[in-house]
């Protein structure tokens, strides 16, 4: 009688589990991780090191999603408006990877392929290298922030108590919130880029 198969395990999957299980509860354990492979936790050390490889892997995975454009044929404006879209509708779709992430070095060198793209198009347009990390990271909080902001509830706020008036009619204004999401974000990078011209000049 033939074995049963066992599972094919690999970073890839295991990246692909420990995403799933953030999505729905918020972070993982290796053990919780191991049963939805149906694997035993040891096995998981025979592909990655422990939970901060795991953390890495999950981020190459969301920005694995991230289409980089021709950065010959495009100009930095359209090249930072680009990817930042891409990165925020990426991290939109998993904004309970955003805090796990964040207390962790970037390693993955998916991740850094972007963050490379960035830097050459910020170059090329005459960002000296000071001016290019601070324009980096101020693209990468914009867009790690709007992306949590993406998976708000329905109703943000609720004045229970006096507010001003100013306060109110912004809150009665109506909008929903995937369609605030999308258009605050829009702004925002717009903002961005403006003032980031403007510090060329």
């Amino acid at each position: 009688m033939a074995r049963p198969s066992q599972p094919k395990l690999s970073t890839d999957a295991i990246a692909k589990a420990a995403l799933k299980l953030v999505d729905a509860h918020g972070d993982f354990t290796l053990p919780q991780l191991a049963k939805a492979l149906s694997v035993s936790a040891s096995s998981l050390y025979n592909h990655v090191q422990g939970r901060d490889e795991i953390i890495e892997l999950m981020r190459g995975q969301a920005m694995s999603a991230i289409k980089l454009p021709d950065l010959e044929n495009s100009s930095w404006q359209d090249t930072v408006q680009g990817i930042a879209i891409e990165y925020w509708a990426s991290y939109s779709k998993h904004p309970r990877l955003i805090p796990l992430m964040t207390s962790y070095t970037v390693r993955d060198s998916t991740t850094l392929r972007v963050y490379d793209a960035l830097a050459e198009a910020l170059a090329a347009a005459g960002f000296e290298p000071k001016q290019r990390l601070q324009a980096i990271t101020i693209i990468d909080s914009f867009v790690l922030g709007s992306a949590l902001d993406a998976a708000a509830p329905s109703e943000v706020w609720v004045a229970d108590t006096e507010v001003s008036t100013a306060f109110r009619q912004a809150l009665d204004s109506g909008q929903d919130v995937q369609d605030r999401s999308v258009e605050t974000f829009r702004l925002g990078l717009d903002i961005i880029l403006d003032g980031l011209q403007s510090s060329l000049a």
